[in-house]
């Protein structure tokens, strides 16, 4: 039997700046990603779909927003930027948002695993451990490869 797709959704914030469009992306939390920097950070999204809910995909981006930086989702009006499937098989689906925070305001979900693997402990660790602006060449080399996709539709609308 095979298995279900992973479907996953989120919102690209997005700010104009005097040098160009800035987008808002987090650092994904936990030992895996702690020493990595190029592809460990990411628009922030959640999956959704899992428990048979009928939630819609846009509503799970705006609870996943909410649930992975501890803050409201903006109110903006939200443009499709559609869905890329990334190289572990997951679907996801992007809408940007022009809005603005400070990252210092964020307070991040947390998730628990078993850390070190094996050892039978288990540790909480931040879904997202710091989130950072950044301009849409300098998210091209911080970005989950796929997720690319997402700028490059982004600055074709701004």
């Amino acid at each position: 039997m095979a298995s279900a797709v992973r479907r996953s959704a989120g919102i690209l914030l997005f700010r104009r700046t005097p040098d160009g469009p800035e987008v808002l992306l987090g650092h994904m939390g936990g030992p895996f990603w702690a020493r990595r920097d190029a592809g460990a950070w990411s628009v922030p999204k959640g999956e959704y779909g899992e428990d048979g809910s009928a939630e819609t995909p846009w509503d799970a981006a705006r609870r996943e927003f909410q649930e992975e930086l501890g803050l409201p989702p903006p109110e903006g009006t939200p443009l499709p930027l559609g869905e890329v499937i990334q190289s572990g098989g997951k679907h996801v689906m992007v809408w940007a948002v022009e809005g603005d925070l400070d990252p210092a305001d964020v307070v991040p979900g947390t998730f628990t695993m078993e850390w070190p693997r094996g050892s039978g402990r288990v540790a909480e660790f931040p879904e997202l451990d710091r989130v950072a602006w950044f301009g849409l060449d300098a998210a091209r080399g911080k970005v989950v490869k796929a997720q690319t996709a997402f700028l490059d539709r982004l600055t074709d609308h701004v």
